[in-house]
């Protein structure tokens, strides 16, 4: 699981990855059993129906972004103007999007004392009755723990403060001792959250903390684009740091398209790119918050089972039909390494993983042929 520091107003880096959409547009932020059998976690939504678009005057497409600060990452939506949407109806489109971002930040964001997420760890021991929001989040984490051999785990949060890898928060790195690291293992087990669904109660252990630093994201770019949907769009981008979804298709009928970075290049360099159509697109790597000890890097993408930084990967780039899958699974195909993580994303129905393993080999699973366009191998390197 990844460690997402605590939100600022100052630029930090992404979960996982700087991605550009090429051409589309580029990230402002700088430097995760079948599917058919998951639960679902459709998001509640509290944004009205859009009204209907009158016809509008038609010209040449033009491009039209909107971007924001949300979830501790860069918020980024993009979309071409049409003979039904002109600039300021995709703006109205955007602004609801952004209001459901929020809407959805406050419940299920662990940074703050109010949310949904930090009343349930506030109650650790208790029942506490949640919305449908955090109570489908919930359900499909648990989904990806059973799925991941534990390898996606929500109940890591409590590992949070004994690793540093100065961030603005934390300047000074620092490896925890091993005595810090099993204090705080006995305390994660994802096995152990109780979900009521029927009275829409979860309880946790006492001294159990839930993080959703790993899968919330995508849950909220899913909301994010259902909300576009609504207000008629059928192609768009909406991108949150490492986590992209690309509906549709430009208006010149092109994919769009997304950079996947090299793990040890130059930030923005990158060595493959990725086609999306009503398809998510999510990273998780060990370059975008790291430290070096005696040659060894320490990196915040931490395997929940060890408490240790997972070490079979470099990059892992996970494309899906949804965000809230891709995000997930990123971050256990990561842990779990190639085999497993090529087992893995195989027996998912409509998942494709792409990773560049510890020996810095590239492994692609079958359903990204045609769609993954290799430009030159990964930069190699400690």
């Amino acid at each position: 699981m990844r460690f997402r520091p605590r939100p600022s107003r100052a630029p930090r880096f992404a979960a996982a990855i700087l991605l550009s959409v090429l051409p589309a547009c580029r990230s402002r932020d700088t430097p995760r059993t079948s599917a058919e059998n998951a639960p679902s976690a459709t998001a509640a939504s509290s944004t009205p129906p859009a009204p209907a678009s009158a016809p509008r005057t038609a010209g040449p497409p033009r491009k039209v972004e909107h971007g924001e600060r949300a979830m501790g990452t860069s918020l980024l939506f993009v979309a071409y103007t049409s003979a039904t949407h002109d600039e300021p109806a995709l703006r109205a489109a955007f602004g609801a999007a952004v209001a459901e971002v929020a809407r959805l930040e406050s419940i299920l964001s662990e940074w703050r004392s109010d949310s949904e997420v930090s009343r349930v760890n506030q109650s650790a021991g208790s029942w506490v009755t949640v919305g449908p929001e955090l109570l489908g989040v919930l359900d499909r984490s648990l989904w990806a723990g059973r799925i991941s051999e534990g390898t996606f785990d929500v109940t890591f949060q409590v590992l949070s403060d004994v690793w540093k890898f100065g961030t603005a928060q934390d300047p000074v790195p620092k490896i925890p001792t091993r005595k810090e690291i099993e204090a705080r293992r006995a305390r994660v087990d994802y096995r152990r959250i109780e979900l009521d669904r029927e009275g829409s109660r979860v309880r946790i252990p006492p001294g159990f903390q839930i993080g959703l630093g790993g899968i919330a994201k995508g849950y909220i770019v899913d909301a994010a684009a259902r909300v576009l949907r609504r207000h008629g769009l059928t192609a768009f981008l909406v991108q949150a740091g490492g986590d992209l979804y690309g509906a549709g298709r430009k208006p010149d009928g092109s994919p769009w398209v997304s950079g996947i970075q090299d793990p040890r290049g130059k930030s923005g360099a990158f060595f493959a790119t990725l086609e999306l159509e009503d398809h998510a697109f999510s990273t998780a790597g060990d370059y975008a918050r790291a430290f070096h000890v005696d040659g060894k890097r320490y990196h915040h993408i931490i395997d929940p089972r060890t408490g240790y930084p997972a070490t079979a990967s470099r990059s892992v780039t996970v494309w899906a039909k949804d965000a809230l899958t891709a995000d997930a699974i990123d971050d256990a195909v990561f842990i779990l390494g190639p085999e497993k993580g090529l087992a893995l994303a195989e027996s998912l129905d409509d998942v494709g993983v792409v990773i560049v393993d510890a020996k810095n080999r590239v492994h692609v699973s079958s359903r990204l042929k045609g769609k993954l366009h290799i430009s030159r191998p990964p930069t190699d390197g400690p």
